[in-house]
């Protein structure tokens, strides 16, 4: 598999001192951006307009490292457009108006076009994202913006109706060996004398440590080749150690406010629901190694417990809530064995939503018909006024009568008895429909 980062001997002569390992290997040329494969390969739509010199404008959707700057830049010298590069957490709306200035003259002067590349767009306001919208629809610019953060939630909707969203994917673990190497391979600074050792086995653990973000594997190799010319000056060797003891802990790509943070409770919630143990153990140490709030997933996994187990286990909800207190009395990091315990219990549970449905079904019954009044027989009767009206007239006291059960009707005049609640046959919830079947026949088909 091959990635954005690719390179030629002819860009050698762009490594400038003080310039980050990943910058001074980025590639200029499309034919260098061999990654992205989905968006770049042969006969996709970006890579026949590239390749035809033209561009609209568009957005850069992916995790760090995944080469969105590459190829805004690869893009504007495709497209014979000047360049002009923001970052949306330093630049305001002052920075934006100098921008179409500047743009706005190159037109004049040259016929060119300029293609503004904004950074972190998330990071802009509305009212910046909106400064953006008449420069674009005039073409003054060819935007092109940048995020890691979902536009659906963080671009405004009139910019988002202005441009192509593209999504860019984390760089997978062949593609970071391939980085690495070609690193090692043409560039001059880790090349230097004397020549450098670096195991395949020390490689990998980089590549691992990156978790997709190439700009990070390649600074991490440049850190460790540094540290091992200061320890071994003679025979320098990066060791699996070195990067073990540089870098103490991989890289999570987790954002606890981002919309990683709902990809992960959500593939929590799915693999319980899947009844997969192994899965759900998986997802729940994702976001506790990615300092995730416990009492979040705590919260979710009580809901889950009445949602998706329910009357199925009704015991769930109880060991749940007995979780929650646990942790608090124990706290991180010995409390993250409660939430092991319930996310194995909850995922191999028996599953019944009969309950999520009775709700569903219950208040939409309620929001859509009218409100009848509570019928005598169920009222209340405290005074002797009150009694005199009629209230708790006729009423039958269920353990007046065998197996404390008789036959009443309990919802308002004039309303069908529905059935709301139709439980299934999962786990215990089997003993509670046989009952409710014979109690009320009439409601169940079986």
């Amino acid at each position: 598999m091959t990635d954005l980062f690719d390179f030629s001997s002819g860009n050698l002569s762009r490594a400038e001192p003080y310039q980050p390992l990943a910058d001074r290997m980025r590639p200029e040329n499309l034919e260098d951006v061999l990654g992205q494969e989905h968006i770049l390969g042969q006969g996709r739509p970006l890579r026949m307009l590239m390749e035809a010199g033209m561009s609209g404008s568009i957005i850069l959707w992916g995790p760090p490292g995944c080469g969105k700057t590459t190829l805004a830049r690869v893009l504007a010298k495709h497209s014979d457009a000047d360049f002009i590069q923001l970052s949306a957490v330093t630049s305001g709306v002052k920075d934006l108006k100098a921008a179409f200035e500047k743009a706005s003259e190159v037109r004049r002067h040259s016929g060119r076009k300029t293609m503004l590349f904004v950074d972190e767009i998330h990071r802009f306001n509305k009212a910046q994202q909106d400064a953006l919208l008449p420069h674009i629809e005039s073409g003054v610019v060819i935007f092109v913006g940048a995020t890691t953060e979902n536009p659906s939630f963080e671009v405004i909707s009139a910019l988002l109706s202005r441009c192509q969203v593209l999504v860019l994917k984390p760089v997978a673990m062949p593609a970071l060996l391939t980085i690495l190497l070609r690193a090692l391979d043409l560039d001059d600074k880790l090349n230097r004398d004397p020549k450098i050792i670096v195991a395949d086995s020390t490689l990998e653990r980089i590549a691992l440590m990156a978790a997709g973000d190439a700009r990070i594997a390649l600074n991490v190799l440049e850190t460790c080749c540094e540290v091992a010319r200061q320890q071994e000056p003679l025979k320098p060797e990066v060791l699996p150690e070195l990067v073990a003891e540089t870098f103490q802990s991989k890289m999570l790509r987790y954002d606890k406010g981002g919309e990683e943070h709902y990809n992960l409770i959500s593939a929590l919630h799915k693999s319980m629901r899947g009844s997969d143990p192994d899965a759900s153990l998986y997802w729940l140490y994702r976001m506790l190694e990615g300092g995730e709030d416990c009492k979040f997933i705590i919260r979710r996994m009580i809901r889950f417990a009445s949602e998706d187990v329910g009357m199925a286990d009704p015991f769930a909800l109880t060991l749940a809530v007995s979780t929650a207190q646990a942790f608090e009395y124990v706290g991180p990091p010995e409390g993250h064995l409660f939430l092991a315990h319930l996310a194995v219990y909850l995922a191999a549970a028996p599953k019944s939503n009969a309950l999520y449905l009775a709700e569903k079904l219950v208040k939409q019954a309620i929001r859509n018909g009218q409100e009848p009044s509570v019928p005598y027989h169920l009222r209340n009767a405290p005074t002797g006024m009150m009694r005199e009206l009629g209230y708790g007239r006729e009423y039958r006291y269920p353990h007046d009568f065998k197996g404390a059960f008789v036959d009443e009707n309990y919802f308002p005049e004039g309303c069908e008895p529905a059935n709301y609640y139709q439980p299934t046959t999962h786990g215990k919830e089997k003993l509670t429909r046989d009952r409710l079947v014979s109690l009320w026949p009439r409601r169940f088909k079986s």
